[in-house]
């Protein structure tokens, strides 16, 4: 048998060591390396569309770094609208509210007849707060639960938000501290079901209180008049001038949905990356924050672009200040994983002026529960047939209609029928049926996905597009106006091992949390089912 020439061996072999070189490196470089620091940033009300609007008004370091570097997600969806806390939730569960237990920020209590936080628990006690929360609603784990277990507790994991309920979602149930600004005081507090509260807040709440600086603080427009090419020319004209003057009850509510409050978010993040050194250390450390671009609905005015377009210009300048701060005083972004996604928008709290001449009307909750109890009694007897509405849902007083020994569905049903020929009210179907519905675009209901049936309602309505819902008859702020919506956002993530691309195909928003875990090299948390992407 003949032996191939020496040299064709030689060059088999070379070949051979060749490819053994290279496979070991494909291998390796198939999942970045695990970062050092991972910043989560939930931003309410986030539009990519007015992101690419108004790139050009944007500084380097802030939106456009995540455009230039990071993977572009523009289109995460929810399956229909959810508010900010339920949205976050979901981002970081990888799990839709029927699983983690999270549908609203607040859910109706049967018993009080009155709205309750959902994350209300008295069994704990505040910090700077009256208020008593905790994470134990929370069904399932979150991103920070999975990285505290995955480095034994020494991974340090911190959530900054100006709404308690956000805040205590991305912290989790094992997260060192969940921090958030008070309604009543306007300072920054937390509860003591978690285990630290560090010493920047303390110094910030007793040297420089929120309440003390408040008064001082403007916001106005960031460009000059005349700056903003994507308004029309009467809006460069009118522009706006909000305060926060002591003395007014509001004005930490009004605070929380304004832009200045994202620079006040910010300073906080960039003292606790420098006061507790995060991701210097061996661990992997988890810093979360949380944004608000929602519109403004404390506005006198209907038309609110100008402010939310600032809101956008002014939160730029804090990401590229919080992204710089990392590089600069932080592990460095070399070694840092950031990931944002945005919620959905929210409606706006004022109809169109009257002289637009579009369709609506005022549809009160109130009035349609008393005209349902009527409309029961006559076919049921007399009875509080109905314990309330929240929400776009109807409650039922299920109890009495067990000692009635009425037919639950039946009377489900009847409601569902009589509210559907209310003004104002364009659907109403029964829980049953909202659970067996299939979920679908077109569809003004929530799928079954995003119900959570232990505090959902017996009847879910939904109200006609440009139809004002009065909550408070002598209210002028527990107004909202019903109008379409999408149930999607964006998102990104940047990391110097993972190409910048844009993926403009639909992307579950439930398969964040797993693509960040992959890319952490964690467990994706347990109500998570769906794939992560790999980037």
């Amino acid at each position: 048998m003949s032996r191939p020439p020496k040299s064709l061996t030689v060059k088999l072999v070379g070949a051979l060591v060749a490819v053994s070189a290279v496979l070991p490196l494909s291998a390796q470089t198939s999942l970045p390396r695990r970062p050092r620091l991972v910043v989560g940033i939930v931003i309410n009300g986030l539009d990519i569309d007015k992101v690419y609007q108004l790139r050009e008004h944007f500084t380097q370091g802030g939106f456009n770094k995540l455009l230039d570097k990071g993977v572009t997600l523009t289109n995460i969806s929810y399956g229909s609208p959810l508010d900010d806390a339920a949205a976050a939730a979901v981002l970081v569960t990888g799990a839709a509210p029927a699983v983690n237990g999270v549908a609203a920020r607040e859910i109706y209590d049967v018993s009080s007849r009155t709205a309750r936080p959902v994350l209300l628990d008295t069994s704990t006690i505040g910090n700077f707060t009256d208020e008593t929360y905790s994470p134990k609603s929370l069904r399932v784990s979150t991103l920070a639960d999975e990285l505290r277990i995955d480095t034994s507790g020494l991974g340090m994991v911190h959530a900054i938000s100006p709404d308690a309920t956000t805040s205590i979602i991305m912290a989790g149930h094992a997260g060192n501290s969940a921090c958030w600004i008070t309604d009543k005081t306007g300072k920054w507090a937390s509860s003591t079901y978690y285990t630290e509260l560090p010493t920047s807040i303390q110094q910030l709440n007793h040297l420089r209180p929120l309440p003390a600086r408040l008064d001082t603080i403007r916001w106005s427009p960031t460009l000059p008049d005349g700056a903003y090419s994507e308004l029309p020319s009467h809006k460069k004209i009118y522009s706006f001038n909000h305060t926060f003057a002591g003395g007014e009850a509001d004005r930490y509510a009004r605070y929380k949905l304004s832009a200045p409050v994202n620079s006040e978010v910010t300073s906080v993040s960039l003292d606790f990356l420098k006061m507790l050194n995060m991701g210097k250390r061996e661990p992997v450390d988890m810093l979360e924050v949380n944004y608000t671009l929602q519109p403004y609905t404390y506005s006198r005015q209907a038309d609110t672009r100008v402010e939310l377009i600032d809101s956008y210009l002014r939160l730029d300048r804090d990401l590229a200040r919080l992204f710089s701060s990392i590089e600069t005083q932080g592990p460095g972004l070399d070694k840092t994983l950031i990931w944002v996604a945005g919620t959905p928008a929210s409606n706006a709290s004022q109809s169109d002026e009257e002289r637009w001449n579009i369709p609506g009307g005022e549809f009160q909750p109130e009035r349609a529960v008393s005209l349902l109890k009527v409309n029961l009694m006559s076919l049921y007897g007399n009875g509080d047939w109905v314990t309330g509405y929240y929400n776009n849902q109807i409650y039922l007083n299920r109890e009495l209609i067990q000692q009635r020994g009425k037919d639950l569905n039946e009377i489900r049903r009847e409601s569902a029928d009589f509210l559907r020929r209310m003004s104002g009210i364009t659907y109403a179907i029964t829980i049953d049926q909202a659970v067996a519905a299939n979920e679908s675009a077109d569809s003004p209901f929530p799928p079954a996905r995003n119900l959570d049936i232990d505090t959902a309602g017996d009847v879910i309505i939904s109200v006609a597009p440009g139809w004002e819902i009065v909550q408070n008859a002598n209210s002028q702020t527990n107004k909202t106006v019903e109008r379409g919506r999408a149930s999607s956002s964006a998102a990104f993530i940047m990391y110097p091992d993972i190409d910048a691309r844009v993926i403009d195909t639909p992307v579950d928003a439930r398969v964040i949390a797993p693509t960040v875990a992959r890319l952490l090299r964690i467990r994706s948390p347990n109500g998570s089912r769906l794939a992560p992407i790999r980037l």
